[in-house]
């Protein structure tokens, strides 16, 4: 990095940071500290509630998934509009007619306290490594390629987040995002039109997409039915819709950011902005990743993204073995410059798109795709605990080698700004989880202003449980697929809950209670054997449909439970009639 780079990184970080916390230093009562006392606009609430899931993972990992997969990540986000009208309608009104603080509080006004806990110690436990792992997917990358120390990263990035969320509350979180979310659009823009500059002169956009549909990276809807498929039309429509409304309807992190809104209006407003908005934007950061595919059909592209795993290869015994590879790799790179080249020759001055063309660069990317696969096999041998998956690194590789001077920094930025906004409305809804769902709830002759201190406490221990989660967690396949497998592990149950809550009115507090720690262990179970232990090309099962049959369960077993209590007391009332 050049000292341009370190000016345009520091000052954005530093500028974010010092006016988040003066702009919102000190909160009269916990409604100013947790719902910016209800005067959030509309817009503002839309663009809190996108940074808040628009994490240093989606800019990382998204273009690297379509790299090497293509389009069609982004039917995992079909269901995501449908889930925002859905829960802009049924979900915000209850919330606000109830004036709760957290989602979960209607959980006790509904069935009891139990229900209220188990839905509360759940979003803990899965916001709490969510949290840990948004402050570590953009610390484990920049260390990998820039150098820099892991642990540091992870201080420093929790730290910064720290300072601001503990002394401004939800206020803060919503005024920063405003200008994470503007550093993020605009490096994200600059890069993409950066990278249509840096293609062949011969390469306009039109033709650049037709050499990524040649190589399968266009695909973007798949309309099979097969459920070891992890992206599809139907379980994104399906699953992702599932997940969706889980997230944004039950999640505090998400839950937090339009409870801070002026009006019900205000609020749905928000949200309906973050629906029309987030597939286009996840469209656009896949088409980026899908230009660097593009990018590389022209340029030399290393054997292995992670240089961590290849500075051990290349220490080891293998050594040579991997350097062979690279050499083949070479040559295969020149072969497709010169196919690519005569390819979009064709396509600019004749229309012509050459099938014969098409299948040798298939199969030069085969071969590619074998030769990385056999660079991964020798990687695991010097190292078995080593994660061979680099997809995260991709984009990133791309930044550091090709970007000029300054806006190395200002993309940095952007990763940093991304991570600190998720990881702010994190700690900021597990500390408001943790002392309105928890403390408040058993400690309540206190002082307004003593659950101010005691929600910024929390939120400060938060932080420091997710630094340390940070450092001690270690990469997992695709970093934004794990995040989303982590949530629908558990989503699928909470989501359950409040969707008896709100529509079946018969079930009582006793059943949803069972039928909910019943659904949970079988979750647990499915996921372990239908996903967890199988290789990530054999899953039986996408972990998308965890989120539709938690809720399933969910209603079906606290139906059957409260039916056998009904019968119960019926049976009971007659014996002693």
């Amino acid at each position: 990095m050049e000292n341009l780079d370190w000016i345009v990184l520091s000052c954005t970080l530093l500028f974010i940071v010092i006016y988040g916390a003066l702009k919102t230093k000190g909160s009269a009562n916990v409604k100013d500290y947790l719902l910016d006392n209800n005067e959030t606009p509309w817009f503002t609430v839309g663009l809190s509630v996108m940074a808040t899931q628009a994490s240093a993972i989606t800019f990382l990992s998204t273009p690297g998934q379509a790299y090497h997969d293509g389009m069609g990540f982004v039917q995992f986000y079909f269901g995501l509009p449908l889930a925002m009208i859905v829960i802009a309608y049924t979900f915000i009104p209850i919330y606000h007619k109830l004036k709760v603080y957290t989602a979960y509080e209607y959980l006790e006004q509904r069935f009891n306290v139990k229900t209220r806990t188990l839905a509360a110690v759940l979003f803990l436990f899965q916001r709490g490594l969510g949290t840990g792992i948004t402050i570590y997917a953009p610390s484990i990358i920049l260390s990998a390629l820039l150098g820099w120390n892991l642990t540091m990263l992870n201080i420093i990035i929790g730290v910064l987040v720290i300072i601001y969320t503990v002394t401004g509350g939800t206020k803060a979180v919503n005024v920063t995002q405003k200008q994470q979310m503007f550093v993020i659009i605009s490096g994200m823009f600059i890069t993409f039109f950066l990278i249509l500059d840096y293609l062949p002169e011969d390469l306009d956009f039109t033709n650049a997409l037709h050499v990524a549909g040649a190589n399968g990276k266009m695909d973007i809807l798949d309309f099979s039915y097969n459920p070891e498929t992890r992206y599809t039309f139907w379980s994104g429509i399906t699953g992702g819709f599932f997940l969706m409304l889980s997230y944004f309807g039950t999640d505090q992190s998400q839950v937090g950011r339009y409870l801070s809104g002026k009006s019900v209006k205000e609020s749905q407003m928000g949200l309906i902005m973050n629906g029309f908005l987030k597939v286009p934007m996840q469209f656009f950061i896949l088409l980026t990743g899908v230009l660097v595919f593009v990018f590389f059909q022209f340029n030399d592209t290393p054997l292995h993204f992670n240089p961590n795993n290849v500075n051990k290869v290349k220490e080891s015994t293998h050594k040579k073995s991997y350097e062979n590879l690279e050499s083949e790799l070479d040559h295969i790179n020149e072969e497709k410059k010169v196919v690519n080249k005569i390819y979009i020759e064709q396509l600019q001055h004749n229309d012509f798109d050459n099938p014969t063309l098409r299948k040798q660069m298939v199969a030069l990317s085969l071969k590619e795709k074998e030769l990385r696969e056999e660079a991964k096999e020798i990687i695991k041998k010097v190292d078995t605990g080593s994660e061979t998956n680099d997809k995260d690194y991709v984009f990133l590789y791309f930044i550091l080698h090709y970007l000029p001077k300054g806006l190395l920094g200002l993309l940095l930025a952007v990763i940093f700004s991304a991570a600190m906004s998720s990881s702010a409305s994190g700690l900021n809804s597990l500390a408001a989880t943790t002392a309105i769902d928890l403390y408040k709830r058993n400690v309540n002759d206190k002082s307004d202003k003593h659950y101010v201190y005691a929600t910024q406490y929390f939120t400060l221990f938060w932080g420091i449980i997710a630094i340390g989660f940070a450092c001690i967690s270690s990469l997992f396949e695709n970093l934004i697929q794990l995040v989303n497998i982590i949530g629908s592990v558990f989503y699928g149950t909470v989501l359950g809950i409040f969707l008896v809550g709100f529509y079946i009115k018969y079930i009582k507090g006793e059943a949803i209670f069972i039928g909910a720690c019943i659904s949970q262990t079988l979750i647990f179970i499915i996921y372990y054997f239908a996903i967890h232990i199988q290789p990530n090309d054999s899953e039986k099962l996408s972990y998308l449909w965890l989120n539709f049959i938690g809720v399933l369960l969910t209603l079906v077993i606290s139906s059957i439970i409260q039916l056998i209590l009904n019968k119960t007391k019926q049976e009971t009332e007659i014996n002693n009639s």
